[in-house]
């Protein structure tokens, strides 16, 4: 009898791996497929050259830690994925038996960025062909560049691509002139805009604000005290 269950566990390994296998394949001729269309380094000029494109050290600073505090606090620490992130969202997800988290890097949302926003791509080999290209993007950019260009790809809602563009439309100024209160709510609106942009439920967009404050109190970014006086402000905040 154990025989037999060795058997069919064996069985099915072998059937997932098989599978496995062929998503990996086809996510990485989908990678082959879009460098072969344009490559990377044409790719990231292309995005570099566009008007409303900002460098890293003209935005504030506080604007670069609330973003990668809420969206990848480990990025400067791991490579194009987070094996720990991606455990983390699974257990989350798995408890909460739905989906809360997830585990990508910000590699992997440039690499989305640049080249898998297609909806009809099928969305497991988009999430192999993001890995690939996270490899090459980690392998020719530092960290800083691919921040900046997340930061000048990121879909902010209403029409809105790249925080300066946003920040016109949301807060009628240039996004180098952010106060530490617009930048937490800035970077909480990527997350999905379809219900934290400030013009769909500012009240949604305050509660992911919150979330991004906690966590630059939980990375050391900002006191409790700051933490505490920027939810505060939120009562007397007004669109311009």
């Amino acid at each position: 009898m154990k025989k037999w269950i060795l058997r069919i566990l064996l069985v099915l390994l072998c059937v997932i791996l098989v599978i496995a296998g062929i998503f990996i394949f086809n996510g990485y001729q989908l990678y082959k497929e879009s460098l072969a269309q344009i490559s990377l380094a044409d790719k990231v000029a292309e995005v570099q050259e566009d008007e409303s494109y900002l460098k890293l050290e003209e935005l504030p600073v506080d604007y670069k830690n609330a973003v990668v505090s809420v969206e990848d606090r480990r990025y400067y620490e791991h490579g194009p994925i987070d094996i720990i992130a991606i455990g983390r969202a699974i257990a989350v997800n798995i408890k909460n038996q739905q989906f809360l988290e997830g585990g990508s890097t910000i590699t992997q949302q440039v690499a989305k960025n640049l080249y898998f926003i297609s909806p009809d791509e099928n969305a497991a080999l988009r999430k192999v062909a993001e890995i690939f290209m996270a490899f090459d993007l980690e392998k020719n950019y530092d960290k800083d560049t691919i921040l900046e260009l997340y930061v000048n790809t990121i879909y902010f809602g209403d029409g809105y691509y790249g925080i300066e563009e946003a920040c016109q439309g949301y807060l009628d100024k240039d996004a180098k002139d952010m106060t530490l209160f617009e930048s937490t709510m800035m970077a909480g609106i990527p997350n999905a805009p379809s219900a934290y942009a400030p013009t769909v439920n500012l009240e949604l967009t305050f509660s992911r604000q919150g979330k991004v404050i906690s966590t630059m109190v939980e990375n050391g970014y900002i006191s409790q005290e700051q933490a505490d006086e920027l939810i505060e402000k939120q009562t007397s905040f007004k669109l311009p």
